[in-house]
């Protein structure tokens, strides 16, 4: 039954590619069903986003049917357009490959560069304005980068790990074509590390035959304790016996243990208070 009605609704969509616009009775005659059968695989196509209803004849000269409501006609989106086959990767795989022979690698990264660009600019906003007044660490950015992908269509979730954090897309529109072209996979590594203010490394792809692609963020913790740790990581909060205390508070500290002090110890002690 599920085949079915998966196969059903693919003829409904092919109905509104081939012939635009129509309203159940019309579907339901070409499909050769009744109108209601034909309204529960619509509701379906309208959840997915597939299809969507409008009011009233399309184009020029539709309107009204009679003294009735306008007639509720179908259209289809481009989530229901991008279902169907289509040759944009083999287009785009053939200008690479143009470009590539006669001009060379550093071309081909110019045009990934340049189809980047708009991508760019969209998400700096959004995450601009999503870390607004919270700080700007990459982590964070990371949170707030994976939100504004995911409605790019990336499929994209940040996490924070022990070094730092992961930025994975579960998505990639172009994996076919970066797949032989690897420049675009690098340009968009250089547009995380530029939305997220680090140095990032990409650690698997989907165009390479990975599940996902996954960016590792350096986070505070790799520059030492004394970073990451909010105000418990200050050395004001946390003793620090290898560091030498300056000042006359030392040498009572040093004479207090006189029966386990050595002399070098005295000494070092005579040495700081004269100092």
């Amino acid at each position: 039954m599920e085949n079915e009605d998966r196969s059903t609704r693919h003829r409904v969509t092919a109905l509104l590619l081939e012939h635009g616009p129509q309203t159940a009775s019309e579907l339901a005659g070409r499909l050769g069903v009744s109108p209601a059968a034909v309204r529960r695989h619509l509701d379906a196509l309208l959840v997915t986003g597939r299809i969507e209803e409008r009011q009233g004849a399309p184009g020029a000269g539709g309107g009204q049917r009679g003294r009735g409501r306008p007639a509720r006609y179908y259209h289809l989106t481009e989530v229901g357009r991008s279902t169907f086959p289509h040759a944009y990767d083999d287009l785009a795989l053939t200008a690479l490959r143009h470009i590539a022979a006669s001009q060379g690698p550093a071309a081909v990264r110019a045009v990934a560069e340049a189809q980047l660009s708009g991508l760019e600019q969209r998400c700096s906003t959004a995450v601009e304005q999503a870390t607004a007044g919270r700080g700007g660490a990459p982590v964070d950015r990371a949170q707030a980068l994976a939100a504004a992908l995911t409605a790019e269509g990336y499929a994209a979730a940040a996490s924070t790990i022990a070094g730092g954090g992961q930025l994975c897309q579960h998505h990639c529109p172009v994996a076919h074509v970066a797949a032989e072209f690897p420049q675009l996979c690098e340009a968009e590594t250089a547009v995380i590390g530029r939305l997220v203010g680090t140095h990032v490394q990409r650690l698997a792809t989907i165009a390479h035959g990975d599940g996902v692609c996954t960016t590792h963020i350096p986070g505070p913790l790799l520059s030492g304790p004394a970073r990451g740790g909010g105000e418990h990581s200050r050395p004001g909060n946390r003793p620090a016996p290898a560091r030498p205390v300056p000042g006359d508070r030392s040498a009572p500290r040093a004479r207090a243990g006189a029966p386990s002090t050595s002399s070098s110890t005295l000494m070092l002690d005579r040495e700081r208070t004269s100092a």
